[in-house]
């Protein structure tokens, strides 16, 4: 019997290791009992991002995929296809090759669509494939953002006098205020701040970096983890463009000899996005920090972490105790908050009372009492908590422990019947209960109170646009100390470089947590208050995956390279 078009989809998925064939089973399974299409369920489920799912769909169907985010439509193309047409049919023209159009499409087997856009433009169509997201994003933004980063310069240059705002030695605090206020509400500076931010959530980035040098400013994107340099400002409109920022974000413009933190909503593409502003003064001027806050980057469930069937029973059964404590581990950027959000939706019912504290709040999740830290009137994590425990919570999340007081209450909270989450900062899960004894937490206590210890990292995810097999010298394996055996005839891949990957060879990534359940054993380590190191021994011994093994195994499965595995991860 043929297999539908659907599955199809879902086998080629598992051929690229995007989706595994228990999450085919049980789609499977569900598509029997509900009657839905199984390429509905897949895409409802979200076990596979857009990007992914598009350039599998384009190979199953024999139809280029295209990332439509990343095209600039030229008004000539716009014109040929009225809005309401592309809208409706889900389709956008990219390219025209004399009589040939390009046209990015959501299904490229509509034969209605391409019919009625061949009749509308008497040109022969060459369908495309693209993410539904993406393109609808893309058609509603099509006025919004024509022009480019030198467009902007160049209408600067032509309506801005370079010399009234010219940075000197003697300083920023020379200039008239309402000069700068003036500046910052003209029509280039605007138009330079909404492309940045637009630009920067087109590109998937993560932070949006403005930094002043003595003669230019550097305009950087952190895409996928990694710094990458873009177009820059020019020098003479760095202060404007300051002003603006801090004109969206509400915070006081006369004022650039002290940091100042401020906080902003926009829509994009029908979507709202949360950014959090940082100004911080330096030598040359303010330096200033976009983060972008996008909820639809934020996973619905554990399932999406991508952790291994045995550790995702583990990271469940801990979420299911009734108290205690679980802790996520990790740097700054390696998506503790998010894991420990994507826990928070999993145990979100009616009948749990959670609550929140947080600095800052980086997404407001409906049904959860969330609380933002605010040391300037006294509200601190440990003030914060110490109220909150008064109101009645089932399950309680501290954004951070950072001190002594905070460790000794969420520690008190675990052992009083709650269930805590909260995220710390050090280098392996082992390292979570050396770091509470190190804050003062009695060792007895940190036995009894603790019961999950995570730690995170997030590694840089194979561009599947130039997804290509690679070799690696078996010395590289013996001075690395990793067992090449441990591969077997598996081939490694890398990204050559492509246009989508911005020539990186990387797109997206994917995270890799080492989960350590304190078992009846380790217990008696923390009592006897044994290392870190004769902890993770132990643990390993028990089945722990390390975040180097963990690491070494989305290599295997094709997702990332052993040079991520080297960046992100240190042996044991």
């Amino acid at each position: 019997m043929a297999k539908s078009f659907g599955e199809r989809i879902a086998d080629a998925l598992v051929e690229d290791g995007l989706l595994s064939r228990a999450q085919v089973d049980e789609l499977l399974e569900q598509q029997k009992k509900e009657g839905i299409r199984l390429l509905k369920l897949l895409i409802d489920k979200s076990y596979v991002n857009d990007s992914d799912m598009v350039v599998c769909m384009g190979r199953v169907l024999n139809s280029t995929p295209v990332n439509v985010s990343n095209i600039s439509v030229s008004t000539d193309l716009m014109d040929l296809i009225p809005k309401d047409i592309m809208t409706n049919y889900r389709i956008l023209p990219v390219s025209r090759l004399g009589r040939k159009l390009f046209l990015a499409m959501v299904d490229p087997l509509n034969v209605l669509a391409l019919d009625d856009v061949k009749r509308i433009t008497n040109l022969e169509i060459v369908p495309m494939i693209s993410s539904e997201k993406a393109l609808l994003d893309k058609i509603q933004n099509l006025d919004t953002t024509k022009g480019s980063m030198d467009d902007i310069i160049k209408e600067a240059e032509l309506e801005a006098d370079a010399e009234e705002l010219e940075l000197s030695s003697v300083g920023a605090e020379d200039y008239d205020e309402d000069e700068v206020a003036a500046a910052g509400g003209e029509a280039p500076v605007i138009k330079l701040a909404n492309l940045m931010i637009v630009q920067a959530i087109k590109d998937r980035a993560s932070d949006i970096h403005i930094e002043p040098m003595e003669k230019s400013v550097r305009l950087r994107y952190r895409i996928d983890g990694a710094l990458m340099e873009s177009t820059p400002p020019p020098k003479h409109l760095q202060i404007p463009l300051m002003s603006r920022i801090k004109i969206m974000s509400s915070l006081d413009i006369s004022e650039r000899r002290l940091p100042q933190d401020g906080r902003m909503r926009i829509r994009v593409g029908g979507r709202d996005i949360d950014l959090r502003v940082s100004f911080l003064p330096t030598v040359n001027g303010e330096k200033c920090v976009l983060r972008i806050l996008d909820k639809s980057n934020l996973s619905a469930s554990v399932d999406k972490l991508g952790m291994d069937e045995n550790s995702l029973k583990r990271f469940l059964t801990a979420l299911q105790s009734p108290h205690g404590l679980i802790l996520v581990t990790g740097p700054t950027g390696s998506g503790k908050t998010t894991t420990l959000y994507s826990a928070l939706n999993e145990v979100n019912t009616p009948d749990e009372n959670i609550v929140t504290v947080e600095d800052p709040v980086e997404f407001q999740l409906p049904g959860i009492n969330q609380v933002p830290v605010r040391k300037d009137i006294g509200l601190t994590f440990a003030a914060a908590l110490r109220s909150i425990l008064r109101q009645d919570p089932d399950i309680v999340m501290i954004g951070e422990i950072r001190d002594e007081e905070t460790a000794q209450i969420a520690v008190e909270a675990a052992l009083t019947g709650h269930k805590v989450l909260s995220t710390m900062h050090c280098n392996d899960a082992p390292g979570a209960i050396a770091r509470l004894d190190d804050m003062g937490v009695a060792p007895f206590l940190i036995s009894s109170a603790v019961i999950l210890c995570c730690a995170q990292r997030l590694m840089r995810r194979i561009c599947l646009s130039c997804k290509e097999p690679v070799n690696y010298p078996r010395k590289m394996f013996e001075d690395l100390d990793i067992d090449p055996d441990f591969f077997g005839d598996t081939p490694l891949y890398h990204g050559q470089g492509c246009d989508r990957c911005k020539k990186t060879g990387y797109a997206g990534r994917v995270a890799i947590l080492e989960l350590m359940t304190v078992t009846d054993e380790i217990r008696k380590l923390v009592i006897d208050r044994a290392s870190a190191m004769e902890i993770g021994r132990i643990a390993r011994e028990q089945s722990m995956k390390t975040l180097r093994d963990v690491a070494l195994g989305k290599v295997r499965d094709g997702l990332t390279t052993l040079e991520q595995v080297l960046v992100c991860t240190a042996a044991h």
